[in-house]
């Protein structure tokens, strides 16, 4: 089972999203089904169809926030040394390249600002782990190709 990296925030933020979705949401797909369900032949009720795609794309969202939570390692990385660590902001630049570009090191539920957010479970996520501004890292690609990185700034 994979970790998933949150900062205490998300993972707050996870937990209430989860205890409305179990409690408010569903009372309120349930009613919006009884409703359309009154409204007669259900092979032909568009509300009826609604609600219940409604109700599963909630239930998909549950298991999803139960799956994060269940397997979170909350992290700081502000206790970090210098290095990259997941909940890291990193600034990168390719070998060959001029442009710096920024990533947030952790999930996708940490996404904020304009930050591009990047997996610690990615080639290029694990690469950067543990490494720290003026490093060069190398990682391969999945067509095979290696490319390298080099740390400008962790924050």
């Amino acid at each position: 089972m994979s970790e998933t990296h949150l900062s205490q925030a998300a993972y707050d933020r996870l937990r209430a999203e989860l205890e409305d979705l179990t409690t408010r949401g569903r009372v309120e797909i349930a009613r919006s089904i009884e409703a359309a369900r009154t409204l007669g032949d259900l092979s032909e009720n568009g509300d009826y169809h609604a609600a219940k795609d409604a109700q599963g794309k909630m239930e998909a969202r549950i298991r999803h926030i139960e799956h994060m939570l269940g397997t979170a390692v909350i992290t700081d990385a502000a206790s970090s040394d210098g290095s990259v660590v997941a909940g890291s902001v990193v600034s990168i630049r390719y070998e060959g390249d001029d442009d710096v570009e920024r990533y947030l090191i952790g999930s996708i539920e940490e996404k904020h600002d304009d930050l591009d957010v990047m997996s610690p479970a990615s080639p290029l996520g694990q690469a950067l782990l543990g490494a720290r501004p003026g490093d060069v890292v190398e990682y391969e690609v999945p067509s095979g190709a290696r490319l390298k990185v080099e740390i400008v700034d962790v924050g």
